[in-house]
């Protein structure tokens, strides 16, 4: 079933009474050649890209509860490739570019907006290092506009300039930044994974990887066994548990970081806007909702949940930069689990155990990096070899210290991310 404008119209005339299911609800197999743990984003688009690009279509998605249940569906929906480190950069720029034909590809709609991602400087430090990151992006093919004050000042008047503390010196703005509705985009990859014979099993825990003289076998599942040639691990904030059944440690720890919305309000804010004195970034979705976050919570947690005092934390910042949205009703607040690593940077890459592969690590770029992120893992698994675009997310650079990534400059400390 293909999507058109032509069969919306026919349906809505028809009472919607033609639609059939995205996706089957198959029962397990005994065996795979592939299995992907980790229903999310990752996990979804990971499967699509192998059995597009690489022609492997005997593969299962097993997620614990229901496709995109998690972190995708549990953020502020940020799409960007707005990075300054080697490395990152290049791998958040290919990423953004598949979100650019994504919904041509997938025949989803996804409500990609590039509606442009603006960052906030606050002291003449800030807006140098602003410069040098836009010269990073413009070096490998990206747009990034340095402004001035006044030119921010045109585009945004409802900030607040005037701020004796954090003025606003300009900003760094990223044009083809925006946001997609981050639903969507698991429901585009499940149904197109769905079409290329992928199996997706929902309801089905894993819990337990089998290794048989240092090579994979398969996993233990709250559906009984499974065989496979090859396990990926896309799991996000569960990366450390479900690597420990192999007998992995991972340079690991798991935050909550939570996300706001408002009653929805007359459109406002055209863009993405990131305050960068005080980690917080809004942005106004399609029904009127402004989404909002911050910091995430600093402490380690499992629950998707947040607490009251970072609450306040990303309400003060708000309030600092935009006074104008203060009486606004906070509709609700969710938390999504964060995989840190010490180096702000995510992991893609091969384990000891032959046929073994880990995807994690993504701190604050998970939703922005589905795409990049599935391509990737989805090359890497079937063929054995790195992506050029993910060749620095290598597991080993904590082990030796060679290739360390520090994105934010913050050190190799993960409660500083």
């Amino acid at each position: 079933m293909r999507f058109s404008g032509l069969r919306v119209l026919r349906e809505g005339l028809t009472g919607n009474k033609g639609w059939t299911p995205h996706w089957r609800d198959p029962e397990p197999k005994a065996e795979y050649d592939a299995i992907i743990i980790g229903g999310g984003g990752h996990g979804l688009s990971t499967a699509y890209y192998l059995a597009k690009k690489h022609g492997l279509t005997n593969i299962a998605v097993l997620e614990k509860g229901y496709l995109g249940g998690g972190n995708v569906g549990r953020n502020t929906t940020i799409v960007r490739a707005n990075y300054g480190m080697e490395g990152n950069s290049q791998f958040y720029s290919h990423s953004l570019k598949l979100w650019e034909g994504l919904e041509q590809d997938l025949n989803y709609n996804a409500m990609m907006s590039q509606r442009g991602v603006l960052m906030l400087c606050h002291s003449d430090g800030q807006r140098d290092a602003f410069a040098r990151r836009g010269n990073m992006m413009a070096a490998q093919g990206d747009d990034a506009e340095l402004l001035s004050a006044q030119s921010v000042r045109q585009m945004l008047p409802y900030l607040d300039f005037e701020n004796t503390r954090f003025p606003i010196y300009g900003g760094l703005l990223h044009r083809r930044g925006g946001t997609a509705r981050h639903d969507a985009v698991a429901w585009g990859y499940a149904r197109g994974a769905d079409q290329r014979g992928v199996d997706l099993i929902q309801q089905c825990e894993v819990t337990g990887i089998d290794i048989e003289n240092g090579v994979v076998k398969g996993v233990q599942t709250t559906r009984g066994a499974i065989r496979a040639k090859k396990v990926g691990v896309v799991v996000a904030g569960r990366s450390s548990q479900v690597a420990a059944m192999a007998g992995m440690r991972l340079p690991i720890e798991s935050h909550v970081l939570q996300a706001f919305v408002t009653e929805g309000l007359k459109p406002v804010i055209d863009h993405v806007i990131s305050f960068g004195m005080g980690h917080f970034y809004i942005s106004q979705s399609d029904k009127g909702g402004l989404v909002f976050g911050g910091d995430l919570d600093f402490y380690s947690s499992y629950a998707a949940r947040g607490n009251m005092p970072m609450m306040e934390h990303v309400m003060e910042a708000g309030m600092t930069l935009m006074p104008m949205i203060g009486k606004a009703k906070v509709l609700r607040s969710w938390g999504g689990i964060m995989d840190m690593t010490p180096d702000g940077s995510p992991i893609i890459d091969k384990t000891e155990t032959k046929g073994l592969f880990i995807n994690c690590g993504w701190c604050y770029g998970g939703f922005k990096a589905v795409p990049g992120s599935g391509d990737a893992f989805a090359h890497l698994m079937a063929t054995g070899e790195h992506h050029t675009a993910a060749a620095a997310y290598r597991l080993d650079r904590f082990r030796i210290g060679a290739g360390l990534m520090d994105e934010e400059a913050t050190g190799s400390q993960h409660n500083l991310h």
